[in-house]
């Protein structure tokens, strides 16, 4: 064996809903080259050592999503990962997962629906008026077309998706390439749904004011595409268009933009009450006790006529900015 390979063990998931009560993990020894992708990897288990291992696959050129699954807890796209940068990276050991255990079918395959059905909710496609028999064709400005964000480019693979840990808890949360989808049609200027699809993401409990901001969609997106930043977006379009309801999440939100604006820093007690209110703030009395023992608070801090936080010195400058870029009224 030379540099080029290394003789390793691979540990595969395995279970057969139809058959299998539990899953277990089997091991696979074989030589990986330099050049060999997650893809082939799993080709080789199926090839060489197993036949009934079971994955989908379709393009191997990182355009279809099919062969998403995770490496070592890692959302992988198996068609663009090379397998010896996981191996330096974890120490010789790789574990084939599918993208979501719970709901496993075969091995790999996993059952998608969900995906599917709270990506259909969000209108994933282009409404527009146009004619039958169009005489030029829809022209769209440079400046529009950078608005998508990359938005487009989007695979739906579920890599997101499955490792967005709302959707573990939450089976309303539409999930990152929802939102994704949701966003670049409603920035599409050709577009007339926009306010439907911008209703559909603000609602409680499924929407984008659910997002726990823990940044794991675009580590995971194979595409770079950063679904964050769209959910942002959708954040700002939804004030824009005067969609946003009056809730703890809005509010919270509006909250940060009233504390910089009125001290130039983060008023963690005011945030909290101006969300919430008084009586919202007792559930948050063990944090705020740990907080006040960090000095980041004081036992006065949310009490009416009491302001405890220090001014920026550069208060003006930052009124006037907020001024300036604010796109809704408090």
């Amino acid at each position: 064996m030379d540099n080029s390979s290394r003789k390793v063990t691979i540990k595969a998931f395995r279970f057969n809903k139809e058959t299998d009560y539990l899953p277990y993990y089997k091991s696979y020894e074989m030589e990986i080259g330099k050049d060999e992708l997650i893809l082939d990897v799993m080709n080789r288990i199926k090839w060489e050592h197993d036949g009934s291992f079971s994955y989908r696959r379709s393009c191997r050129h990182g355009i279809c999503g099919a062969c998403a699954i995770k490496v070592n807890g890692r959302a992988t796209l198996a068609c663009k990962q090379n397998a010896m940068e996981l191996l330096n990276l974890f120490n010789n050991e790789l574990v084939l997962e599918p993208s979501s255990k719970k709901r496993a079918m075969k091995d790999m395959i996993i059952d998608k629906k969900d995906f599917w059905d709270k990506h259909a909710k969000v209108t994933p496609y282009l409404v527009a008026d146009v004619e039958p028999h169009p005489e030029h064709e829809t022209k769209q400005s440079i400046e529009e077309a950078d608005s998508f964000l990359d938005a487009d480019l989007c695979i739906q693979c579920g890599a997101c998706h499955y490792s967005c840990p709302v959707i573990e808890v939450n089976e309303d949360y539409f999930g990152p390439a929802a939102f994704v989808s949701a966003y670049r049609f409603s920035i599409d200027p050709r577009d007339s749904a926009g306010k439907e699809r911008l209703e559909e993401t603000a609602k409680m409990g499924q929407g984008v004011w659910d997002c726990v901001k823990c940044f794991e969609c675009a580590e995971a997106c194979p595409k770079e595409i950063n679904p964050i930043e769209k959910i942002t977006k959708l954040h700002n379009m939804q004030f824009e268009q005067g969609v946003a309801r009056s809730n703890v999440a809005t509010r919270h939100a509006e909250g940060f933009v009233r504390s910089i604006k009125k001290h130039g820093f983060l008023d963690e007690a005011d945030i909290v009450l101006y969300s919430e209110g008084y009586l919202g703030m007792y559930k948050h009395l063990k944090t705020a006790i740990k907080m006040m023992k960090a000095g980041k608070i004081h036992w006065n801090d949310a009490l009416p006529f009491v302001d405890n936080v220090p001014k920026s010195k550069n208060l003006d400058e930052i009124e006037k900015l907020i001024q300036i870029s604010m796109t809704n009224k408090l």
